[in-house]
């Protein structure tokens, strides 16, 4: 079986969309898509008025898929244009706010977004997340555990006081562990220079070195891992990918019990590696 993705080129969107193909064991192809301002607009007040065109000039393919999937604002509509042209359901991964919910097939949304309670909508207590080692880092027979550091975001401010205070801590509390880090496109320069004056035993500071990702090695060999509460996307990868202690850094908020609260206390609820299969048996396919 086969199914096809559209994408709007954003990692994050793309990867939940293979993530469920995979997760799914469905072989995939995908197709970019791209709107400009005007007709990313359009496609909201089209599709609530049920019109559905061709406005991301897709060529439909003559392929026969079992479904269309796709992640994103960018992505709804066709979705929608695409699963009525062929004839096949139509599969939306997050919320999509601002369209009509009514004709996907399915929904896969997260529980922090507070999804209505329709017969199409699957809620789901973390992102889907599939994640492959790059062999940057090997296991070894000493116990491990892995650091990985967000940065500020709408919500939580990231100052240095406080993330010295958790390093310190974990300096004092692991002094047996090997120890690993890794830094993110929203880390500050301050932060960056704070980690580099501890002695770990692998370091990834991300505006050096943008190209490469850590992570995935980091959720296959750590025991245990470090995780600040902004990075939504991480902490739901790591549950989703890993049986490790997770412990999830605190930072200063500037509003309460938002959604990043919210998936915070999902995360703490889960032990081990989630297994979405009980989710996914939802979507139902047909060859």
């Amino acid at each position: 079986m086969k199914i096809l993705i559209l994408s709007d080129k954003k990692p994050g969107h793309l990867n939940q969309s293979i993530a469920f193909a995979k997760l799914k064991e469905l072989e995939y192809d995908i197709v970019d898509i791209s709107l400009t301002p005007f007709k990313k607009a359009l496609s909201y007040l089209l599709d609530n008025l049920n019109i559905y065109l061709n406005i991301a000039n897709i060529k439909l393919p003559d392929i026969k898929y079992q479904a269309i999937v796709s992640t994103g604002s960018l992505t709804y509509y066709t979705n929608k244009y695409v699963a009525k042209k062929l004839g096949i359901p139509s599969i939306a991964i997050m919320l999509p706010k601002g369209f009509r919910l009514d004709n996907f097939d399915y929904i896969l949304a997260l529980e922090h977004d507070n999804p209505p309670k329709l017969s199409n909508i699957i809620s789901l207590p973390i992102s889907l997340s599939i994640s492959k080692p790059k062999g940057y880092i090997q296991k070894k027979s000493q116990s491990s555990l892995g650091i990985i550091i967000g940065g500020n975001n709408s919500i939580f401010t990231m100052d240095k006081k406080s993330i010295k205070k958790e390093l310190d801590n974990i300096f004092k509390n692991y002094p047996n562990h090997l120890k690993y880090i890794t830094t993110s496109r929203r880390t500050t320069k301050e932060i960056e220079e704070l980690i580099k004056e501890y002695r770990f035993d692998y370091k990834l500071i991300y505006s050096k070195e943008p190209n490469i990702n850590p992570i995935p090695d980091f959720l296959e060999v750590c025991d245990e891992l470090f995780i600040t509460i902004d990075s939504t996307s991480m902490l739901s990868e790591a549950r989703a990918n890993s049986d490790a202690k997770l412990h999830i850094i605190n930072l200063p908020s500037q509003k309460k019990d938002t959604k990043f609260h919210h998936l915070a206390r999902n995360i703490k609820k889960l032990k081990g590696k989630f297994d979405f299969t009980p989710y996914l048996k939802k979507v139902e396919l047909t060859q």
